[in-house]
């Protein structure tokens, strides 16, 4: 299966040709950061899918948190895994997204994973992580950029949920359920614009 022209299930598929691309626009720095990016994939499929939701997260959560109109001169941005590690940092979307294909490239089904908008309701603030659910209608758990710990989401009473999201379908989101499916993720503009520029750094048509 793949994802905008991105290998999933055990593979990242970065190319010398990207590594330079990388190196070419962003700098030497960058190109070390996608390198350790696809490491990250290939010397860990062997663990459990717990083990690598913490690998991943704690690998994504050495980035900065920059805000879209600092980092990127507009008020919403969805940056691939390779524009957000090749530029050391972004929002919450790009923390998530990048989990999100991670896993995938880790072998973690598409049924257990939901890039999931919320509130945070301690920086009344819109929001965004990554859930993984054990099984369907488990509680999910969360991957967060604010919190370091993977935590039940019954434990992140800071945060409500409104939508969730995966390559496969969009849900009203319910942290305690898999919530109802009211569409596909390329209802979502801002997705669409992502697949179209994950397939363009691949040298996809």
């Amino acid at each position: 299966m793949t994802l905008g022209g991105w290998a999933v299930g055990g593979s990242l598929g970065i190319t010398d040709e990207m590594l330079d691309m990388v190196a070419t626009e962003y700098g030497r720095r960058a190109r070390l950061r996608i390198v350790d990016w696809q490491l990250l994939v290939d010397e860990n499929q062997s663990l459990s899918e717990e083990e690598k939701l913490q690998v991943t997260n704690q690998f994504f959560n050495q980035n900065r948190f920059v805000d879209d109109i600092t980092h990127w001169k507009q008020s919403d941005y969805w940056a691939t895994p390779i524009e957000f590690l090749a530029t050391y940092g972004g929002d919450c979307e790009d923390f998530a997204i990048a989990k999100y294909i991670t896993l995938r490239a880790l072998d973690i089904p598409e049924e257990k994973l939901r890039i999931t908008y919320v509130k945070a309701l301690r920086l009344n603030q819109a929001h965004m992580v990554l859930t993984y659910y054990r099984q369907a209608r488990a509680i999910p758990l969360v991957l967060d950029n604010l919190d370091q710990k993977i935590l039940p989401a019954d434990q992140r009473t800071d945060l409500q949920p409104v939508y969730s999201f995966n390559a496969e379908g969009l849900w009203l989101a319910k942290m305690r359920s898999e919530g109802q499916k009211i569409g596909t993720a390329n209802d979502i503009n801002m997705w669409r614009d992502l697949v179209v520029r994950l397939q363009r750094e691949r040298g996809d048509k």
